[in-house]
């Protein structure tokens, strides 16, 4: 699947950084195209691979290159000023050889979940080819400011998109990490996953066909319908073809041998697939329920079959429900693991998001407090000497 990649703000910027090594790393060729927007001109400065002439600086007459302070309304005004900049640099994205559109933005700071859900909007009324989201939600330790962005935020950016993927910071943070380490842990595991999923159907140098192949109309079709989704990931090391147990068994190889082998593959993949499902998923939440799934395999073709596939198919069918529950697979033959991914699309049981509103509302009452505290406290503080002093005007 090609996509044209946008990260919006800090977050979303360094995620698209790190898919465009991804890219040249695994040689995987899904990003088409990148883009960096931001307020703050430093953030722009610190990407490695996203190209200069596709960095764009939004806001400089209002806030000077410095950001906007976590401040998402601020973000969404000056993403609407100067929508015509970030059209520029998508002016030169070659949008024929473009599956989807994919906005990539953290939700609890101020320049990308306010500006995303606008750029989402804008690209929607342009063109024909799905806009997809990818929101970051922040952890709950990071504060209320960020916990209301991202409420407000997710409200916006989910209507504005034909379908935003979330990831969840809180169920990655791992205690005692540092934030930056954090942080990058966190982009490794985002790129890895969405990698494999819009990697599928990609044709191999090597040759490889899949046996069942996933193209992008079928990510599409599983994301077709809007809501969340969320994905879930497990994998599992195998010997290399060329390790003496592959050698040794294609030796003594027979019949019995192979349906061994063939059995042990289908569990392998059986087992993966659940451990995917019900592991830990991008987004937190129960599977049950889920309106439409796509399930895919990778790795070397010999640990690979279609048996197995399809029973992994039916389980998630079961398991959550629905009629629409696409798979397939994707060989990668020099792979020393094989890899599951679930694509869960069109959740609704999610505790974190239920969570977020809630205690986004109590920040929002907080907030009104406040102000009506801190003007009555300003007023008392001035009042005091007005009968003496005459005010300037």
């Amino acid at each position: 699947m090609k996509l044209a990649m946008i990260g919006f703000g800090q977050a979303g910027g360094k995620i698209v950084d790190k898919f465009l090594e991804y890219d040249q790393r695994t040689g995987s060729d899904i990003v088409r195209s990148a883009v960096a927007v931001n307020s703050a001109k430093a953030d722009l400065m610190g990407l490695d691979n996203i190209p200069q002439d596709n960095r764009v600086l939004i806001g400089q007459s209002r806030v000077k290159g410095h950001g906007v302070g976590a401040d998402n309304e601020l973000g969404a005004e000056i993403a609407e000023e100067d929508i015509d900049e970030v059209q520029g640099a998508i002016d030169n994205i070659p949008v024929h050889e473009v599956d989807a559109f994919l906005i990539v933005a953290g939700m609890g700071g101020g320049t990308g979940s306010g500006g995303a859900p606008v750029l989402a909007k804008h690209l929607k009324r342009i063109y024909t080819e799905p806009v997809y989201g990818l929101g970051v939600l922040p952890g709950s330790d990071e504060g209320g400011i960020y916990t209301l962005n991202a409420a407000r935020s997710f409200q916006t950016f989910v209507r504005e998109v034909d379908n935003l993927m979330v990831f969840d910071n809180d169920a990655w943070r791992q205690s005692g990490e540092s934030i930056e380490g954090g942080y990058d842990e966190i982009n490794e595991e985002i790129v890895r996953r969405f990698g494999i999923l819009f990697g599928a159907g990609e044709v191999t140098g090597d040759g490889e066909v899949a046996e069942s192949v996933v193209d992008s109309s079928e990510i599409i079709n599983t994301l077709a319908g809007g809501g969340v989704s969320t994905i879930g990931y497990a994998a599992e090391e195998v010997e290399n073809e060329q390790s003496s147990s592959g050698l040794l068994s294609r030796f003594t190889g027979g019949d019995e041998d192979t349906q061994t082998d063939t059995a042990n593959t289908t569990n392998r993949i059986t087992s993966l697939v659940r451990k995917a499902a019900l592991g830990r998923l991008t987004l937190p939440c129960e599977i049950e329920g889920t309106e439409r799934a796509l399930l895919v395999l990778s790795g070397p073709p010999r640990h690979l079959n279609r048996k197995g596939i399809e029973r992994g198919r039916k389980w998630l069918e079961e398991q959550t429900g629905s009629m629409e529950v696409r798979g397939g697979d994707y060989p990668v033959a020099d792979s020393q693991y094989v890899a599951s991914v679930v694509l869960l699309s069109g959740v609704n049981n999610v505790p974190r998001i239920k969570e977020l509103q809630e205690v986004a509302i109590e920040a929002q009452d907080n907030i009104d407090e406040i102000q009506e505290e801190s003007e009555e406290n300003l007023e008392e503080l001035v009042e005091d000497d007005d009968d003496e002093l005459e005010p300037l005007f």
